[in-house]
């Protein structure tokens, strides 16, 4: 994380991440709702409670099991509480949140920050702080709001809509409680990309801005495909590796907002959908846990196989999720079918991740210069699937099945301490585009913004006092001449060619103050910044530190 991004968030007044302790590392647990959505019930959570606990999952850190939408009666009470549906949960949910305590779980419900859920049930609009003390006697500990019939209200926006409806409920969970409960959000996801494609990106921007502030975690983007969109829950083949894919591709653009405290929620770990391979599992929780992004399971816990049992408690892959550093793993590069993204570890240790999204086997070779790391040293690399450690050198090989990801743990040579430079892609979180070098030998060169291919011309090295370099040319840094911006060769005296990157995304430098801009046919420019415009926010290699 940036310490321009630690600097802002120590502004926050009252802000979640400043109180880590409510969630220091992600949440693992259990949902229902892409499983099972509707069909839930008392035997249901009991079953899976006691499956969870039987087969390792709790042991392993799955100790959150939630309830999701169309736990409620049809309408409220006549003194204005919420109750439960007494057919489906006959003792109770205070009996379920006892027996699930009793168990070592925590109790985690659903409600809707409008006036009716996305089931049809009650909302929460204007009940928040009743709703919130009812939750509390019944014993619940976590609480994922939607998003669902938001009505407008004293002449606000959609956004300023939403925004007021999170930060009145980030204020009653915080001040009305006897202690908060973990907060999940699901605001961002209503101004995703994929939620309005007539829109822009900026109040998706604008809502992750604040939802740090006010929460835990934050669903930024569509709902996992489910299970079976139908009465009876039967299976419906199809479309659930896009549906992972198209989670991961929102999670890449939003690295900047997470610390400790509040993590990128790309929603859940569809577990046991016979459409997906085993790799194909194996990867969507290779990815999350590289994200340290919330393990949410939804699945039929008890028929869970010896295999996917094993994979979700594999503990050197869970340590990834839950590092003390909280870091969410950055792109490296893309060349198409090869993604590779990488990010520190706590112990000082380097992770590498390695996606093959193409549909036939392929080798990826990742030099180690990419990592940012000494090209000329030897280090050893532990396969966190395999356990097996081998010495690296220069680079590294590995040839993986159709959507097979490897991932591996790279420590330094005994008695030496890495030094990492931050390095990867810098890409336009609108339009994809990776930040080019053109002609990079030149003394004063051009940049584009091109397709991402993997090449070393879209591989950027980011120094300490905030120079950006190529790889395909490391003496040569990006720079600024009055409205123009180009590859100069270093000087390190020269403000023009420094840069700072903060929460909104946006690269400035910092002496015309002016941003990085993506201009229409993959022009650069600089220009003065706007308020989180598609063309000035930009996703940089993780652990830059600049001022």
């Amino acid at each position: 994380m940036t310490s321009f991004i630690l600097a802002a968030l120590v502004a926050y007044a009252s802000a979640t991440v400043q109180d880590p302790k409510v969630s220091p590392r992600p949440p693992m647990g259990f949902n229902n709702w892409a499983r099972f959505e509707c069909n839930l019930n008392e035997t249901l959570f009991v079953k899976t409670a006691d499956a969870m606990a039987e087969k390792g999952l709790l042991a392993a850190g799955y100790n959150h099991i939630n309830l999701d939408d169309c736990w409620s009666e049809l309408t409220r009470r006549s003194t204005g509480e919420l109750h439960w549906n007494a057919t489906l949960f006959p003792q109770g949910l205070p009996w379920l949140g006892d027996y699930l305590h009793t168990k070592g779980f925590s109790f985690g419900i659903y409600t809707n920050a409008g006036n009716m859920s996305c089931g049809l049930f009650p909302g929460s609009q204007d009940y928040e702080e009743v709703d919130a003390k009812t939750f509390e006697s019944w014993g619940v500990d976590y609480l994922k709001v939607d998003g669902c019939h938001v009505d407008l209200q004293k002449g606000r926006s959609y956004y300023e809509e939403f925004e007021y409806r999170y930060k009145l409920w980030h204020e009653v969970l915080t001040t009305k409680l006897k202690k908060p409960f973990i907060f999940s959000q699901s605001a961002p996801a209503y101004f995703s990309p994929n939620f309005h494609l007539d829109l822009n990106n900026t109040d998706w921007y604008r809502t992750m801005d604040y939802v740090p502030r006010s929460g835990e975690l934050a669903r930024h983007s569509d709902d996992i495909k489910v299970y079976g969109d139908n009465p009876t829950n039967v299976f419906e083949p199809g479309g659930h590796w896009e549906s992972m894919m198209n989670n991961y591709n929102m999670e890449i653009r939003l690295a900047r907002y997470q610390s400790c405290g509040f993590y990128n929620d790309p929603d859940f770990l569809i577990v046991d959908w016979p459409d997906l391979s085993l790799d194909e599992k194996k990867t969507h929780f290779t990815l999350w846990s590289s994200f340290s992004a919330p393990l949410i399971l939804s699945a039929y816990i008890p028929d869970l196989t010896k295999d996917e049992v094993e994979y979700l408690t594999n503990k050197d892959i869970i340590d990834v999720d839950q590092d003390a550093l909280c870091e969410q793993a950055t792109v490296v590069s893309q060349d198409g079918p090869i993604d590779v993204l990488t990010k520190n570890l706590a112990n000082g240790d380097r992770l590498v991740t390695i996606l093959n999204k193409g549909n036939t086997t392929k080798t990826a070779t990742v030099p180690l210069q990419r990592l940012g790391i000494d090209p000329t040293a030897t280090y050893r690399a532990k396969d966190l699937w395999s356990g097996k450690t081998t010495s690296v050198c220069t680079d590294f090989s590995v040839k993986l099945k159709t959507h097979q990801t490897a991932i591996y743990r790279l420590s330094a040579p005994k008695g030496k301490n890495f030094t990492v430079t931050p390095t990867g892609q810098i890409f336009n979180t609108f339009s994809l585009n990776c930040l080019t070098a053109s002609s990079s030998h030149h003394s004063s060169a051009s940049v584009t913004f091109e397709t991402c291919d993997g090449s070393d011309e879209q591989v950027w090295q980011i120094s300490s006092t905030g120079q950006v370099s190529p790889l395909s040319a490391t003496d040569t840094v990006l720079g600024v001449d009055g409205s123009k911006i180009a590859l100069q060769k270093m000087n390190k005296s020269n403000t023009a060619q420094k840069w700072k990157y903060g929460i909104s995304g946006n690269l400035v430098n910092k002496d015309s103050g002016l941003v990085l801009e993506e201009d229409t046919g993959g022009k650069v420019s600089v220009k003065k910044a706007g308020i989180e415009l598609d063309s000035q926010v930009f996703a940089l290699p993780g652990g830059v530190k600049l001022e």
